[in-house]
């Protein structure tokens, strides 16, 4: 077996171990040379698996003690960094589905017209959608998208990629966004659309994303439930 397909796979295997309570949280992973002789594999190869389960947030590797298993029961969104929904669905590993509740051409009211720095009643698309992950509704996707740079939406991409479809079939150049996160209380949509066992407030994620021009054609509302996640940034010192 060709090197590279197997650290993948030992990754693969070792991150469902994980996922599937085989190791516990704050618990450690057996030791390289544990790893080395129950794989046949050389300890490179294992190093290079380690290092995919520390980047994709299951373990914390500690110098001098070992490999230090992550609590996952929460999921890992980016602070920084521009990455779709889809993207990110695909590092998390689990059992995604987007349902659009919402596919809707309008014009801007004032509000919306001050987010996108547009002029009112500029056509805008208003898509609405919930992810179930686990079998739980625990975010709800509210953007609003200028036709001018967006001339036609469906409903079957909405449920795919925005994003996928406006880098490859348009041709955008997204180029950054500015975020702002508030914990903000639950409003009766989040109620009707959402899974919130309980909770009372939900984590804000707001979004404007701007083109390579500087111009802004989206914004965003990003909904999620209190429990369920951990924003996570990384940050360097600067001397």
């Amino acid at each position: 077996m060709a090197t590279t397909n197997k650290y993948m796979n030992i990754f693969q295997e070792l991150s469902s171990e994980i996922k599937n309570g085989v190791f516990e949280p704050n618990s450690l992973l057996p030791s390289e040379h544990e790893l080395c002789e129950r794989f046949d594999t050389s300890r490179e190869t294992i190093r290079k698996a380690l290092t995919l389960l520390s980047q994709n947030g299951f373990i914390q590797k500690m110098q001098g003690k070992g490999s230090l298993v992550l609590d996952i029961s929460k999921m890992t969104f980016p602070v920084t960094g521009l990455v779709s929904f889809k993207e990110i669905q695909q590092s998390l590993g689990r059992d995604i589905q987007t349902t659009v509740h919402k596919l809707e051409l309008m014009e801007a009211e004032d509000w919306l017209a001050n987010q996108l720095e547009c002029p009112e009643n500029a056509l805008t698309w208003e898509v609405t959608r919930a992810r179930t992950i686990q079998g739980e509704r625990v975010i709800l996707d509210k953007d609003w998208l200028l036709q001018s740079s967006v001339p036609s939406l469906t409903e079957e991409i909405c449920a795919d990629s925005i994003y996928a479809y406006l880098e490859g079939q348009l041709g955008l150049n997204i180029s950054y966004a500015k975020k702002e996160i508030t914990v903000e209380p639950a409003t009766d949509e989040d109620r009707a659309l959402l899974d919130l066992d309980g909770y009372s407030h939900i984590v804000l994620v707001k979004n404007f994303v701007h083109l390579e021009d500087t111009s802004i054609f989206q914004y965003t509302e990003s909904r999620h439930r209190l429990d369920k996640f951990k924003f996570v940034d990384f940050a360097r010192r600067r001397k």
